[in-house]
């Protein structure tokens, strides 16, 4: 797989790290941690091209217009996608990887509509997961019972017996939440060709099954706390505390986007708003 494939030229790598307010820095893991904080504590995890319908698409001109022109977030595949580039134009060893979200012991796993990075790095491979609604701040080993902590968040790979992953292996990715360690996703290790990336996003941003589609999703970690919000909920995790999850209250969300700094147009926002109302629960 060529860095011309994903065609990672196109990127405007200076554009990208002035986002995070970071230096070009040599390949290393404490670079790597670094650039992989530093991106999830910038963008947001969200939805709002899907919801209302506006999605530029998933290629890299269409992400980085998002990402570093506006400084604006987005899910999984477009994550992935920015990160990859930045990480192959800094000189990383990466792969993408496709996974599954879910737990197959309660049935809840999905189709390969995550995306994720593998880095190949000083002979171990670690697994970057910047596009996850509750994301990893930092890389874990991918190794069976790996496990990270760090500011107080846990998380935890663990080998597949392949029964999750269409009988190829692969990894499980676990968050200790509350009392006990709460399935993520499921990786694979099949190759990832950029038509693949285009296919997970087409369904998962326009079948009418996919929660995508149905539910709005904002979430960033803040300094102090990770923030998510939904049409009609809002949830805040802090690091070894319980969970709170509670409803909004009526014109709570306009709120929630200032503390979150979603930049937003005032198009955007007003149309979101709207969509929102339209689709909260009475």
């Amino acid at each position: 797989m060529t860095n011309d494939l994903w065609r990672v030229d196109r990127l405007d790598l200076d554009g990208y790290l002035a986002r995070l307010a970071l230096p070009v820095r040599e390949p290393g893991r404490a670079a790597l941690d670094e650039l992989h904080e530093a991106h999830v504590r910038t963008f947001t995890f969200d939805n709002f091209d899907v919801v209302l319908g506006s999605h530029p698409g998933v290629d890299l001109d269409a992400v980085q217009e998002k990402f570093v022109g506006r400084g604006r977030g987005g899910y999984c595949f477009e994550h992935a996608t920015v990160f990859a580039a930045a990480l192959e134009r800094l000189g990383y060893d990466v792969r993408r990887r496709l996974g599954r979200v879910g737990d197959p012991a309660d049935g809840t796993q999905q189709g390969r509509t995550h995306m994720v990075v593998e880095v190949r790095l000083d002979g171990q491979r670690l697994l970057c997961d910047p596009g996850f609604g509750m994301s990893l701040l930092r890389p874990v080993p991918i190794a069976d019972g790996a496990g990270d902590e760090h500011l107080g968040w846990r998380y935890r790979i663990d080998a597949a017996d392949g029964s999750g992953t269409g009988g190829s292996g692969g990894w499980e990715m676990r968050r200790w939440r509350d009392d006990g360690w709460q399935m993520m996703h499921t990786t694979d290790e099949l190759p990832v060709l950029p038509v693949d990336v285009v296919i997970g996003h087409h369904y998962t941003a326009t079948h009418p099954a996919s929660h995508f589609v149905r539910t709005l999703m904002v979430a960033r970690h803040l300094p102090d706390r990770h923030v998510t919000l939904t049409e009609a909920t809002v949830t805040v995790r802090r690091a070894g505390a319980p969970t709170e999850h509670r409803p909004l209250r009526d014109g709570e969300l306009a709120d929630w986007l200032r503390v979150l700094a979603v930049p937003l147009t005032g198009d955007e926002e007003g149309r979101l708003l709207t969509w929102a109302a339209a689709h909260r629960p009475t």
